[in-house]
């Protein structure tokens, strides 16, 4: 079996905080989040990782980070562009926004030949997640159906108090398998408790807490690839009617159509360790602080590289 590699998918860095260029450092030796994710990666056993940028960040994605991880591990870059999609598709006139976490992947169909993890470059998702999506990956392949894993989180571990996030909301069966997953786009607290609008506000549902929700880690083979080409221009077909200019491609929507069809499994491997991410301005003294913390108590060394 060929060894995992990491993809991280970077092209939609730093939209909410505010630009690539404004990311700030989260230690005093200039790392960010993705740091760690990437130390906690290789600790793991990756050996590579896979940069998904938008090709305008390049040259700053590379000052930030890029140039720094490649002296540790072996690194490459693919490109998400809103200009690549499949013949006889237009984007259309005032479209800025990317096609979503799915084409994302998709952008790494020619790169990829084995099983691969992804992660978000902007969260925090704790060492004990990267060690059980590598070992899941090296003792699973696809038979029946597909054999797929995704690093599950309870939903009160992963609320920033400086705004909304997306999660996955999952459902998961006896065995400890997704059954099936729905992308919340806007999740909030709401006195103290998790809730999702799809309304822009006007009405809130509930979020139990102990729920499992996604941060977009998952554990897969390259058949998710293949599918996602796949699905991509049957996506377009019906957004581009319905939505134009804000339809995105979830990676959670495809893998819940698999699902749906009973064309993969997908092992929840759960993590009770806490998320912490930059994704507004006001979270980063909290960050800062929960990384010190950790280097505190040796879980990272005072300078990481």
């Amino acid at each position: 079996m060929k060894r995992p590699v990491l993809v991280i998918m970077a092209a939609g860095m730093g939209s909410r905080y505010g630009g690539l260029k404004q990311i700030d450092p989260i230690d005093t030796y200039g790392n960010i989040i993705m740091d760690f994710s990437i130390y906690d990666a290789k600790i793991a056993g990756f050996e590579k990782v896979i940069f998904i940028i938008k090709k305008e960040n390049e040259r700053d994605f590379r000052n930030v980070i890029g140039d720094r991880v490649e002296n540790y591990m072996e690194t490459a870059y693919v490109y998400q562009d809103i200009r690549d999609i499949p013949e006889g598709f237009h984007v259309p006139e005032k479209r800025m926004k990317p096609w979503g976490t799915g084409h994302a992947i998709l952008s790494c169909h020619d790169l990829i030949d084995g099983p691969f993890a992804v992660i978000n470059a902007d969260d925090y998702y704790g060492r004990e997640a990267f060690s059980m999506i590598y070992k899941y990956l090296t003792n699973h392949q696809d038979r029946e159906k597909y054999s797929y894993g995704m690093i599950g989180y309870r939903i009160e571990n992963t609320l920033t108090e400086n705004g909304h996030v997306a999660r996955g909301i999952c459902e998961i069966d006896q065995r400890g398998y997704l059954t099936n997953i729905k992308e919340r786009t806007r999740i909030e607290k709401i006195e103290g408790e998790a809730a999702y609008t799809e309304d822009e506000g006007r009405t809130w549902v509930s979020i139990q807490e102990g729920t499992t929700v996604s941060m977009n880690m998952w554990g897969f083979t390259r058949s998710i690839l293949e599918e996602l080409k796949v699905g991509f221009p049957l996506f377009l077909e019906k957004g581009l009617k319905e939505n134009p200019l804000k339809c995105e491609y979830f990676l959670p929507d495809a893998v819940g159509k698999l699902l749906g069809e009973g064309k993969a499994e997908v092992a929840v491997l759960k993590s009770l360790d806490r998320w912490y991410g930059v994704t507004y301005k006001e979270d980063k003294q909290v960050v800062m602080d929960a990384i010190q913390q950790l280097k505190n108590k040796g879980i990272y060394p005072e300078k990481l590289w």
